[in-house]
């Protein structure tokens, strides 16, 4: 019958107690806290703990718990007052519980007390979308101040030049800042960002004005606050409704970067540390927040190392200050990889930034809106909170300049509208006010995005990453921790670190991520390691290996030094390994705490102040407590329940201790436990403690291992430190082994398991095989002939190619004729290389390798097939002959000297069953069309590197065209100055009954050349007709295009030049000091090289290009050298070419195969005012001028008188009163001497192809290498002006590729001075005919053709341009300047060399 009977309710879990125990015998807390509960109870009650209504109810005639002992159960109904979620589902791993439901069921990013902008904010961006303003510094540009607007007063004896440092404004210009913000909030914006993106420390000491940044920043923020107060003020005597404006302090990246080393040679290497870092952002958002920002927008961001860096320091401003602002958050996607430049993924970004719960997050800068879409989606569907964007005004002309207009700039924005993914819009790069108000036009009828409505179980996920996000759900599975980067756990990781070997120690992390690792474990803990300095060195190392930072890391160490530095060096989002209360309850918070600052997540392991959890009891007791103070509100820490793993510690077990044997099976069952009563928290454990005790016998370890894990993953195990693909499959295990372990782990066997495993461990040991297998022949070396063919032509091997068609031609039966083996198995062996290429299972390296070898065969079997021939004449059957394969004819045209890439399309096509016919360079226009017809050509293609050659190209088609026997003959062009715009709207229409196209490399030539001579008639006109509609289409639009183009009078661009401060007025004149050149000016003075050491050149070699003639394309983030060689495609490939080209040019210096030789002189000059550069001797007589053009070109947006109008002779300084002049310098250089004779061996004498190209590409490097290399003796010694304690001897090949050195470097025929003519008066000047022996040809290209000219321009201001297109009055001026005609005679020879910028039809 029923009975009643007071029960005692846990107030931690609340589940019922038959007495009030010390430890609840559900949650097992301690100390327990108890509210009493009568219930009535139906039947006689059995000594077993029940279930009632899904409460647990121990019976009180239970004797006492004894902890690592199962309770029976009995299932019982009864009516209690309150109510629980949890059904009492023991396969459930989630606990619903009431007061865990209260505290966690909010949205994410929203605090539970919002400050007034906050709902303001809030309420607003989810009925409408909400404006930014636009780019600031676009703004400001268009003010055009000078050096004296930038100092003010104030700043008039500053040691710097401060032009540049457009936050100074905010002190100097402040009526300009102030009325900028003004016109964007009249314009449409909610939000102005305050003119502070480079107000830091760090950036300001460019300019030496760091001790100002709190200045700055304060009155920064008190001028966009008191423009929102004009405007607001203004729009109220309006009687206008009232619509609130903020001010978001606007936080920038700094110019440094925590994530990528500045020098290539180190990628460990770091110029600035975290703390400075943090340090200089502390700064800046005291100030801002002193000024009164009403928000932080942390924006910008191309390294989420920085981000992270800033959002530490704003939640450390937040503590102290006890104030907390809304924070904005915006990363920069740098191109369609839709990466960071620090290489992360949308996704990866926003898991490492999330942990600040911003109130909005977006992307900014780098790509227009219409390439920034995708990227948005990707955000927009990860994030819980508002979406801001504000792009470019598209992509950036070849000016670097922005001219979409704001109606279409807004138009697509718009999308982003339509899709609802924003709920905040602006501008950046290139906007202004025009911008923002076509936006809040154009947005007026679209909805905000609605943020995604709250759910537990979706968004109660953990999210960790490195470059990559790693989402850890339950579809994921069990999650690998590799252990191997553990100086505990790893001898031989121990040695390296103790050995500073990082370089292996960087490839043990790389293999455990081949091996199956999701997340690594670090761990430097070792007294005779520095931890803090080697967990700094190799973290930084990683980071800098995308293959190994795609994935998270977990900061291991029981030092919490060691684990702050190790989160200080990496972007992604972490986790450390690990804290406890051990420390005591106030350390495990202030730990806990610091944690959630950086971002990470946590392993709690199970230990408290009286020690280790041993028992299932104890492991839960210390679980729960830690999940109640991390979780609980009251405590003050607020630690996302997903982001904590426990660790209730994995021991060992069969040691021979019998209460040992029990720590696997309460391991387990104290998995289950905690993840019902720590709701979203996950379970993990060092897997290597388990089998200590048979160390040494892994097999045995493995197995255990596996059967461990199979039941800990069913029962909640989700994380697990292994040794990745070190751990056998379950159902692969021996099956007694398996029984054996199962025994063990489950504790099914405690009497006899020890033994039964040491005796296993005695056979495993007598069953290990002895190494030492014989080394086997190569497998293909035992295959058919036909199949060794196959084999060799595939892999590039002519080691065996003789012997092997010798053989094949001994098979009179099957090859009769010789000619059959070339038709056969070598062929057949082709076609297969060229359909991999095509394919891309094979590279141009490989493919030109195969092409060796098949010369070599080929040449081999020449005079073999020369005596079948003789024998059929003998024989009155006719000569024997190939079948008639298509020909493609080849040539580098009139004039020009380069052939690197005809060359490699010659040998792609003769892969491809084409016989090719080259012509060789300097090809007349008669050479080609004569060939042509002698060879029956069935293609004809023409290539050409300089400017002159596209013209030649015309020539050529036009020549064609009159005569009809070419009409069938399709004309392709190639080359580094060809472009299918140039093919669609000169060349093509010069060829029009013929059919013409631009190809833009090897790998297309093959498929465009099959294309155009397939049989299938319907096919090839199909193709022919696809490329004429799309060169019409282009056709359409350029001559559509160039209605729109403005173009100023020539007088007006020189009225509106470039103009230097140095140069600005005669009293600036007065005291301009140019640099003498240290070894002196004039021709007397001119300095020669022969035979330069190419040793020399070796660190000045650019590598990118080298590959880039191979057609080596890397994709992100293994672009470039030297990264490309860990490229998955085309890595191995590169590495191959890279490794031969260094043999080749070990072999040139030691045997002086190729010679490099040079010339720079320097000159007294001026500029006159007809955009002439003067050139004086000792006595300032004039011996001659480098004749200049200035752009004409009007952007689309502004007037003339808001842009400048650029020429090389504005950065000279002009004639002046004072008789002060300026210098200048001219070289040439060139590393081809030699270079011909080679290349002409290598391919007709050895018949090897792949090594002549090989050397042609590395002396046009070597060309390129010697320019960069005299520039730079120039800049330290032969001039000076650049001497060596202000640059760095140690500055890398990149820097200097990337122009991080004063001055520039140009060069007639190039885009600032297109007129490769010009070459004649540095060719006179420095005798370089008769002193260094490099040619002009007739259209100026030099030769030999690794050769490299120009000037030395060395102010600091100077700058590269593109010249754009020019008018006829301004090209009649230049030609009468050049040759002293008048009224334009004979202009058609200037029209020539300049044709491609003609503005006008000549």
């Amino acid at each position: 019958m029923a009975q009643k009977t007071t029960l005692w309710r846990c107030l931690h879990c609340d589940l019922l107690n038959f007495e009030q125990f010390q430890i609840c015998q559900a949650c097992y807390n301690e100390p327990a806290s108890y509210d009493e509960e009568t219930v009535q109870l139906p039947g006689k009650i059995e000594p077993t703990s029940t279930k009632l209504q899904g409460r647990t109810v121990y019976h009180q005639d239970l004797p006492p718990y004894r902890a690592g002992y199962a309770q029976p159960t009995l299932s019982l109904t009864m009516t209690s007052r309150a109510e629980s979620k949890y059904d009492g589902n023991d396969e459930q791993k989630t606990r619903h519980d009431s007061k865990w439901d209260t505290i966690f069921n909010r949205e994410y990013f929203i605090r539970s007390e919002m400050n007034d902008c906050e709902q303001y904010l809030y309420d607003n961006m989810k009925q409408r979308i909400m404006f930014l303003d636009g780019g600031m510094g676009t703004t400001i540009q268009k003010f055009k101040f000078n050096e004296e607007d930038f100092r003010g007063d104030r700043f008039k004896e500053h040691a710097k030049p401060l032009k540049g440092d457009n936050d100074l404004l905010v002190l100097t210009r402040p009526d300009a800042i102030r009325q900028i913000h003004i016109d964007y909030l009249l314009a449409g914006s909610d939000i102005i960002e305050t003119n502070t993106f480079n107000a830091t420390s760090i950036s300001q000491s460019d300019y030496d004005t760091q001790e100002h940044v709190k200045e700055i920043n304060i009155e920064a923020a008190r001028l966009a606050k008191e423009a929102c107060d004009v405007v607001m003020q203004r729009e109220k005597e309006q009687g206008l409704p009232l619509r609130r404006r903020f001010v978001a302090g606007a936080i920038g990246p700094t110019n440094k970067t925590l994530s990528i080393s500045p020098s290539v040679e180190d990628p460990g290497y770091r110029d600035i540390t975290w703390d400075e870092v943090v340090n200089a952002y502390c700064e800046q958002i005291h100030a801002l927040m002193e000024g009164g920002v009403d928000i932080l927008m942390i924006e910008t961001i191309f390294d989420t190392l920085n981000a992270k860096a800033a959002i530490y320091a704003v939640l450390s401003v937040f503590e102290q200050r006890n104030v907390r602002l809304p924070v904005f958050i915006s990363g920069t996607i740098v191109d369609q990889s839709g990466r960071t430049l620090s290489g992360q993924t949308t996704e990866a970004f926003y898991a490492a930034i999330r942990h600040i719960r911003p109130f909005a997050v977006g992307l900014n800068c780098a790509l227009g809106a219409k390439d920034m879409l995708s990227f948005l989606k990707r955000l927009a569907n990860t994030a819980e909170c508002f979406v801001l964007a504000y792009p470019n005004a598209g992509l950036p002309n070849e000016m670097g300049e922005y001219d979409q207009p704001p109606n279409e700039f807004a138009l697509e924005v718009s999308c982003f509208a339509k899709e609802r993914l924003i709920n905040l819009v602006g501008g950046c790069c290139g906007t202004s006010t025009p911008y923002i108000k076509a936006l809040s036009e154009v947005m007026a009828n679209y909805q905000p995005r609605m943020i995604p409505k709250y759910e537990q179980t979706r968004d109660r996920v953990m999210k960790l990453c490195g470059l990559e996000c790693l989402t850890v759900t339950k579809e994921l599975g069990f999650v690998n921790v590799g252990e191997r980067c553990n100086i505990a756990g790893s001898a031989r990781f121990r040695k390296l670190i103790k050995n500073n070997d990082f370089t292996e120690a960087v490839a043990v992390a790389l293999k455990q991520v081949e091996s199956g690792a999701q997340i690594i474990d670090i761990n430097m803990d070792d007294g005779l390691v520095d931890g803090v300095k080697a967990m700094k060195k190799f973290v930084q190392l990683i980071s800098a290996e995308p293959e190994i930072a795609k994935i998270p890391f977990m900061i291991d160490s029981s030092k919490f030094d060691i684990v702050k530095v190790g989160l200080q060096c990496f972007q992604g989002k972490c986790l450390v390994n690990s804290i406890s209360l051990k420390v005591g309850e106030a350390e495990f918070i202030k730990h806990a705490k610091e944690i959630l600052k950086y971002g990470a997540g946590v392993v709690v392991m199970a230990f408290d102040e009286k020690g280790q959890a041993a028992t299932r009891a104890e492991k839960i007791r210390i679980c729960s407590r830690a999940y109640n103070i991390l979780c609980d509100p009251k405590y003050g820490v607020n630690f996302p329940p997903q982001d904590i793993i426990f660790d209730p510690n994995i021991l060992t077990i069969c040691t021979g201790m019998a209460e040992h044997n029990q720590y696997g099976i309460d391991f387990i069952q104290a998995t289950k436990d905690i993840r019902r009563l720590c709701p979203y928290s996950h379970i993990s454990g060092g897997l290597s403690n388990l089998s200590f005790a048979f160390r040494g016998v892994n097999k045995l370890r493995g197995a255990m291992h596996s059967v461990f894990l199979y039941y800990a993953i069913q029962n909640g195990m989700d994380f697990g430190i292994v040794d990745a693909g070190g751990i056998p499959l379950y159902d692969d295990l021996e099956s007694d082994l398996r029984e054996m372990c199962i025994d063990a782990v489950l504790n099914r066997d405690p009497e006899n398991i020890v033994e039964r495993l040491l005796t296993k461990c005695e056979l495993i040991k007598a069953e290990k095989e002895t190494p030492g297998a014989a080394k086997k022949v190569d497998e293909w070396r035992t295959q058919s002939v036909e199949q060794r063919l196959a084999h060799a032509l595939i892999k590039g091997i002519d080691k065996f190619v003789d012997q092997d068609v010798e053989e094949a031609r001994q098979k009179k039966d099957k090859y009769p004729l010789v000619l059959n083996i070339i038709e056969g198995p070598l062929m057949d062996g082709m076609n297969i290389v060229g359909d991999r290429f095509g394919s891309g299972k094979m590279f141009l390296p490989q493919v030109i390798k195969s092409a060796r070898v098949m010369k070599k065969a080929v040449k081999y079997l020449l005079p073999f097939l020369e005596a079948d021939k003789e024998a059929a004449n003998k024989l009155n059957t006719g000569p024997v002959e190939e079948d008639r394969l298509k020909c493609v004819v080849l040539a580098t045209v009139k004039g020009d000297v380069h052939d690197i890439g005809k060359n490699i399309v010659g040998v792609v096509l003769g892969c491809n069953n084409f016989r090719v016919v080259d012509l060789g360079v300097m090809c007349e226009c008669n050479t080609i069309l004569e060939a042509a017809i002698k060879e029956r050509a069935d293609i004809v293609g023409l290539s050409g590197l300089i400017t002159p050659s596209l013209d030649e190209m015309v020539f050529v088609a036009s020549e064609m065209e009159k005569r009809e026997e070419f009409h069938s003959i399709p004309l392709l062009i190639g080359g580094a100055t060809t472009s299918k715009k140039h093919a669609a709207v000169k060349i093509s229409p010069a060829y029009p009954s013929g059919f013409c196209m631009r190809v833009l490399d090897a790998s297309r030539a093959v498929t465009v050349c099959q294309a155009l001579v397939s049989e299938d008639k319907e096919q090839r006109e199909e193709f022919i007709d696809e490329i004429e509609e799309e060169y019409e289409e282009i056709r359409d639009e350029y001559f559509g295009n160039e209605q729109d183009k403005v173009f100023i009078e020539y007088k007006e661009a020189k009225a509106n030049k470039y103009v230097i401060d140095d140069f600005k007025s005669e009293s600036s004149l007065k005291t301009y000091q140019a640099p003498i050149p240290k070894i002196g000016c004039g021709v007397k003075n001119i300095k020669y090289f022969q035979s330069y050491p190419l040793k020399e050149l070796i660190p000045f070699i650019d590598w990118n290009p080298f590959f880039q003639v191979f057609q080596l394309r890397g994709t992100y983030p293994n672009r470039n050298y030297p990264k490309l060689f860990k490229d998955p495609n085309v890595g191995q490939t590169a590495k191959e070419t890279f490794d031969d080209a260094q043999k080749m040019l070990a072999e040139w210096i030691k045997n002086k195969t190729v010679e490099a030789r040079g010339v720079v002189g320097f000159f007294k000059c001026n500029s006159n005012d007809e955009d002439d550069i003067e050139l004086y001797d000792d006595n300032n007589k004039l011996i001659g001028k480098l004749h200049g053009l200035r752009q004409q070109q009007q952007q689309q947006t502004g007037s003339s008188a808001d842009q400048t109008f650029t020429c090389l002779s504005d950065f000279v300084a002009p004639k002046n009163k004072h008789g002060v002049h300026d210098y200048i310098g001219l070289f040439a250089v060139s590393a081809g001497f030699g270079i011909t004779e080679l290349c002409k061996d290598l391919k007709e004498n050895k018949t090897d192809d792949y090594s002549a190209l090989l050397a042609q590409a590395l002396a046009d490097r070597l060309g390129e290498a010697f320019a960069e290399k005299l520039h730079f003796d120039v800049r330290r010694e032969y001039w000076g002006y650049e001497p060596v304690e202000s640059q760095a001897l140690a500055m890398s090949a990149t820097d200097l590729h990337k122009i991080k050195y004063r001055g520039i470097r140009p060069a007639p025929g190039y885009p600032s001075q297109p007129d490769p003519t010009e070459q004649q008066t540095i060719w006179r000047l420095l005798d370089i005919d008769n002193n260094v022996r490099i040619q002009l040809t007739e259209n100026y290209a030099m030769d030999p053709a690794a050769s490299v000219s120009g000037m030395y321009i060395h102010h600091k201001d100077s700058k590269y341009f593109q010249l754009g297109e020019i008018t006829k009055e301004q090209v009649v001026s230049y030609h009468q300047r050049k040759t002293g005609a008048k009224n334009g005679e004979n202009v058609e020879q200037t029209q020539k060399w300049l044709k491609s910028y003609l503005s006008y039809r000549a």
